[in-house]
């Protein structure tokens, strides 16, 4: 406690600042590229087949409604957004001067 009943307020370090300032950045580095990856590897054709008087079964092979490229782009994505929440959450949750 100082003269005016104050507390003392610690300035963070250089350290903190930069990572306060990275991690988020990377962060969303990575959540734009998840999406770039996506959007490139997105199935640009759908079909869709009829046939109600068929004696033989429809299979779908080769329709896949996202492919592997897009998944993987979208998990990346979701990633990055797990590393903002957290960054969020963790610098909510610190109290000041600590």
């Amino acid at each position: 406690m100082g003269e005016h009943n104050t507390p003392e307020v610690r300035m963070p370090s250089k350290r903190a600042k930069w990572r306060a300032a990275v991690v988020p950045s990377l962060a969303v580095a990575v959540v734009l590229a998840g999406c770039l990856i996506a959007w490139l590897n997105r199935n640009g054709s759908f079909s869709f087949a009829y046939a109600p008087n068929s004696n033989r079964p429809f299979t779908g092979i080769g329709a896949d409604l996202i492919t592997e490229g897009t998944q993987a782009g979208l998990a990346i994505a979701v990633v990055g957004l797990l590393v903002l929440a957290f960054w969020a959450g963790f610098r909510m949750g610190r109290r000041p001067g600590r």
